[in-house]
């Protein structure tokens, strides 16, 4: 595959830097939701026609191939890949200096096109050159592997590496948007690029143009959790990454304990968001003084729709890909034929569950799915609470399908992970579970659409928007999920779906949250599965044309375009 850098750099562009883009189940480049949002900004931005250049890290060894035991004990092997498959090596090389060494970075060409016909490049940062020592060749190997020390030094690659390959490829940038604080060193990078003449200013301090860099940055943070922002200590800094600026003027910016990535971000970006309403406010309640806006996740309508959905919008709602306001006309589809749209893409995922798994799951069952990151706050075994109780209400009457990795360093998420092995075997008489390993974009698909209620469990207020949901909303799966993140958004009980637990403005209770996911199970989810099938088409309709008609990356970067771009 030969692709030309030449027709990329013919326009200004908006740079977006994420330490993950995730474009293709076979292309391991992603951990989860950060990277699947990545690479629907970039799809998006391609039927969009936006002037957009995206830059990563291109981890040729993954992020973990997943095996569980029979007791869920999770192992993590090399996810390898060879990019030559996928994209094209390109010729330029920048250099950073890491540890005092001259460490050198090559990138590759991976050309996102939309069915409508533009192109946006993604580069992959690659230090897998045979000019590096052998420690730095590994730099680029692995999404999120090794220590503090590994993790540092692939921020240096992304964010002083990328914007240094931009300039060297000939790319104009208008805008840097900062996909989470991983790139936030791209700001000292710019500041040493657009110093000011030392003899203009009275105070040497004053040569660091901080405005002009805050007018070209945006900084998008995703995470409502303090410990989930990269902080490194100055003596670690000091000694891996040479110093662009002085360090006291680092110190200012990004905070005078540690290297704080999001301090550094918010400090030298023009225009800052949060990915939800909710999570808007949460982070305005964490960093007290910055002006903090809030644009809505959304997902890529066409690559998380099945085939059958996509059938039958295109029957219907023709145009719907590219203008997903189009889901509004939802009352078009007949109840039959949006029932057997479902009933294929449930099949689908049955079968392949039983393949996998032997369960030995069925087509008319109640089936409830839950996938994401294996962690403690996304509490994947708050359904198990009260496993009599859990019996009562669904013997016979409901099936459950589990998937998602925990980090290889997370024991806690690794635990959740064998807590519902234990389960699945306490209740295989009664009620079948099934773990899938392997959670990726394939398998996410497969899931989003194949089951009937989406289960989101989080600890309010710790989900910052959540993805996964709106992408069952656009196969017509409804939601189950507690208040937090879009859900708030999206969520009008008994008609787009229902909630779990309190409203968002009463604090967190588990015990409550249990107790109404139960209650809702019971008396309102499977009576209305099994007894009254015209008032859950109704309900499926609505997820699509309330929720997916409005929860989609297109309404997503046209508001970056009118809110942070043309600043």
């Amino acid at each position: 595959m030969t692709v030309s850098i030449s027709e990329f750099i013919k326009e200004p562009k908006i740079a977006y830097f994420s330490m993950e883009i995730g474009v293709r189940s076979d292309m391991p480049t992603y951990s989860g939701g950060l990277g699947i949002l990545a690479g629907d900004t970039i799809k998006s931005a391609a039927d969009l026609n936006l002037p957009v250049v995206a830059v990563t890290i291109l981890t040729k060894k993954g992020y973990f191939k997943q095996e569980l035991d029979i007791y869920g004990r999770q192992t993590e092997l090399p996810d390898e890949w060879d990019p030559n498959n996928f994209m094209t090596p390109l010729k330029e090389r920048v250099s950073v200096f890491i540890e005092g060494r001259e460490v050198y970075i090559g990138a590759w060409l991976y050309v996102v096109e939309s069915m409508r016909g533009p192109r946006i490049p993604i580069l992959f940062l690659d230090t897998d050159l045979p000019e590096n020592a052998p420690e730095d060749r590994g730099i680029t190997h692995h999404l999120y592997g090794g220590d503090q020390v590994y993790r540092l030094k692939q921020e240096i690659v992304l964010g002083i590496g990328g914007t240094r390959i931009l300039d060297e490829l000939g790319f104009e940038i208008k805008k840097y948007h900062m996909n989470e604080g991983h790139s936030a060193l791209l700001t000292l990078e710019l500041l040493k690029r657009y110093k000011k003449d030392i003899e203009e200013v009275w105070d040497e301090r004053l040569v660091w143009d901080v405005e002009k860099i805050r007018s070209l940055c945006v900084f998008t943070t995703h995470t409502p959790v303090a410990a989930g922002h990269d902080k490194f200590p100055y003596d670690l800094v000091q000694k891996t990454m040479c110093e662009i600026i002085p360090i006291d003027v680092v110190k200012d910016l990004a905070g005078r304990e540690h290297l704080n990535m999001t301090l550094l971000a918010l400090n030298l970006s023009n225009y800052i968001n949060g990915v939800a309403k909710k999570h808007g406010e949460v982070s305005k309640g964490m960093f007290p003084g910055y002006e903090i806006h809030a644009i809505t996740n959304g997902v890529h309508s066409f690559t998380w729709t099945c085939d059958s959905m996509k059938r039958l919008y295109d029957k219907y709602l023709p145009g719907w890909a590219n203008e997903p306001e189009i889901f509004v006309r939802v009352g078009r589809i007949p109840d039959d034929e949006l029932w057997e749209a479902h009933m294929e893409a449930k099949r689908h995922l049955i079968d392949h569950v039983n393949r996998e798994t032997q369960t030995g799951m069925n087509y008319d069952t109640l089936t409830i799915g839950f996938a994401r990151r294996a962690t403690a706050y996304k509490r994947a075994d708050l359904l198990f609470t009260d496993i009599e109780r859990l019996s009562y209400i669904g013997e016979g009457r409901l099936q459950i399908i589990y998937a998602g990795k925990a980090h290889p360093r997370d024991e806690s998420g690794k635990q959740l992970i064998q807590h519902i092995f234990e389960i699945k075997e306490k209740l295989k008489d009664k009620i079948k579970i099934a773990f899938l390993k392997n959670y990726n974009m394939e398998l996410a698909l497969k899931l989003v659409s194949g089951v009937d209620v989406w289960l989101n469990t989080p600890l309010r207020p710790l989900e910052a928007s959540g993805t996964s949901g709106m992408k069952a909303t656009h196969n017509g799966v409804p939601n189950f999920s507690v208040l937090d993140g879009w859900w708030i958004e999206g969520w009008i009980e008994g008609f787009t779906g229902w909630a779990i637990g309190p409203s968002p403005d009463v604090p967190a209770d588990p015990a409550r949250d249990a107790d109404d996911l139960y209650y809702k199970l019971e008396t309102a989810i499977i009576p209305t599965f099994y007894n009254d099938k015209h008032t859950w088409l109704r309900i499926m309709q609505n997820a699509i044309g309330k929720n997916a008609y409005y929860f989609n990356s297109h309404r997503m970067m046209r508001r970056y375009v009118t809110e942070a771009y043309i600043r």
